[in-house]
This record gives C-alpha cells, structure tokens and sequence, in this order.
C-alpha cells in the first residue's frame, strides 16, 4: 500500500468514526473527530503542487470535504436551531471521500475550500479570540451577549425547550451581570437519570459575524435545592456526558446562580 492510499484509508476511517460518533449521540466525541480531520484535510488542500500526490481538482473536493465537516462541527455546537449541516450530509462524503483519485461527478454541496485559519482544533479558538481581543484595544474576556439554558439527558438530547436569555446588564470588575429569572419548564422529579441544566455562555464575534460559545456551566440533580450556588465553568465544546471537563481557567471564575424551587 503506498503513502497516498495508507492516507486515505486513515481519512476514511477517521470520518466513519466521526459519523458513528455523530449517530451515537455521542456529540463532543463526532465534534472532536471532525474537527482533526478537516484539518488534516484542508492541510493537504493548501499543500505546494510539489509536495502533493493530488491534482488541483482533487484538492479542491478535499477542500470541500473540510468545510462540510466544519459546518457539522457548528451545527451539532448551535442550540439555536436545528437546521443545517446534518448526519446525513456528511455520510454523502464517505464515497466522494473513498474515491477522491477518480471522483469526477458535480459536488452535491455548495460550498467552497475556507482558509485554513478558519477550520480550527480543539481547543484553538481560545487563542484565536485572545489575539482578537488584543487588535482591539487589550486581552480579556469579553462579556457574553446570552448564556442559553437547557436541560438535556446524558446523550445531549433536549428534556424542555432551550430558553436564551438578554444580553448581560452590566460589567463588574470580574462580574457579568444578567440578573434575570429562568423557568425550567419541567418538574424536577419528572427529570430523567444523569440530565442536568447547562448554561452556555455565548458572545458575538462581530469580525466572524457568528455568534460563539465562549463556555460553559451545569448543575446535576443532586445540586437543583432552594438557595445559593456557585458553579464551575468549563471549556468548550459542551460535554453533556461530562466525560471530558476542563476548567476555562484557574482564575477564580465562577457562575453564581440563585435558585428557588416552587411546590405546587
């Protein structure tokens, strides 16, 4: 097996990992897998002629490749809508994919090759978004626009509706402030095992014209009782099956929440 085909092979096995991921439920996992694979491919797309066993045409699908799975990356990542780059989708690239030397048919997605900045790691955006914030006048973390509340099971899928809040009403010293009241729209006994309510802190990239999850928070039902609490923030992606939690600093950076429970 030369060079180029033990790459593909490593491509294709490398995508039906993510889309088993993906069909599993098994979210930050698919995210994770995507996201590697559409750099390795988007390098191989911006490689010199000289250094590259592919044409400039095959390049290009590649190219194509990476961005689909960037665009499933952002929408398994969105809880604004359900629409966009779906599983289905991205299994329609598994034989584009596995023939990339003979493939010649029409693209079945409109999309183009992206720069190869814009397909980030994980782990990478925190670094990008740093090196922004310092073009605009110093580093720091901007204040989130919302942080969307929602209850999901341990497989990620959604027990109540997701509630978004307003923007933050103000800024102090180290504080954000939203004081404003959330509903969970379902009885706490009538919650399934291992759910908890997530809190994804969320911000507007203005030069992206996207919004981003900057991180997150969660509370487990042995935490949900009448009172005070302060609650860690993690990095992103969200990991609803709390596998893979990393802390977003080790700053003293916390969510404080007051929570009232109502008895009927």
């Amino acid at each position: 097996m030369t060079d180029l085909n033990k790459t593909l092979h490593k491509w294709g096995a490398s995508l039906r990992k993510g889309t088993d991921f993906d069909s599993w439920g098994q979210l930050v996992e698919a995210i994770d897998e995507y996201q590697i694979l559409a750099r390795q491919l988007q390098k191989e797309a911006q490689s010199p002629a000289n250094s590259s066993h592919l044409s400039e045409d095959q390049k290009k699908t590649i190219g194509k490749i990476a961005t689909c799975l960037g665009l499933r990356s952002a929408a398994l990542q969105s809880t604004q809508s359900q629409e966009g780059f779906t599983l289905e989708d991205v299994k329609k690239l598994e034989p584009i994919l596995s023939s990339i030397l003979t493939f010649n048919k029409e693209f079945p997605f409109d999309v183009q090759p992206v720069p190869l900045r814009r397909i980030l790691a994980p782990g990478e955006e925190e670094n990008l978004e740093v090196e922004e914030e310092e073009e605009d006048g110093g580093a720091g973390v901007r204040s989130p626009d919302s942080f969307p509340v929602r209850v999901p099971d341990l497989n990620g899928i959604d027990l109540t509706p997701v509630q978004d809040t307003p923007m933050a009403s103000r800024k102090e010293d180290t504080y954000v402030h939203f004081n404003v009241e959330i509903e969970i729209q379902k009885h706490v006994e009538k919650l399934t095992k291992g759910s908890a309510i997530f809190f994804e802190f969320k911000h507007y990239k203005p030069k992206k014209r996207f919004t981003s999850t900057k991180c997150f928070a969660f509370m487990e039902m042995d935490e949900i009782k009448s009172g005070s609490i302060v609650v860690e923030l993690y990095k992103k992606p969200t990991d609803f099956k709390r596998k893979k939690l990393q802390l977003l600093t080790k700053k003293p950076l916390y969510l404080h929440l007051n929570q009232t429970l109502l008895k009927e």
